[in-house]
């Protein structure tokens, strides 16, 4: 069984099994990080690592585990002026009537002409 060594913040080098660690990898810019769970306090511990130190937690047995960026980064990003506190203020108070839907969609309708 191959023995993996890490560092804990709190109690310094420490002896893991590959179960115990679990490498994480971006699909989208490949960047790396393994985590575990330290073996004497318990303390969950994230590091980054360079593809050399992936391969070789992966070539280990370590479990991979890919993952993508959201999409919403990827999607455009509105335009327009940001929320102000008077803009939240106004939603607030047209809550407060029963037709508060009609008028936001009449607003809705009023700034796409």
């Amino acid at each position: 069984m191959t023995t993996i060594r890490a560092t804990c913040p709190s109690c310094g080098d420490v002896r893991l099994k590959a179960s115990d660690v679990v490498v994480r990898v971006c699909a989208n810019d490949n960047k790396g990080s393994y985590c575990f769970r330290c073996p004497s306090c318990g303390l969950r511990v994230t590091k980054s690592a360079d593809s050399r130190i992936v391969d070789l937690l992966a070539s280990s047995g370590v479990k991979m585990d890919v993952w993508h960026l959201p999409a919403e980064l990827w999607e455009a990003r509105p335009t327009g002026a940001p929320v102000s506190y008077d803009d939240l203020l106004d939603f607030h108070l047209m809550l407060q009537d029963d037709s508060w839907f009609e008028q936001l969609a009449d607003r809705i309708a009023d700034v796409e002409k």
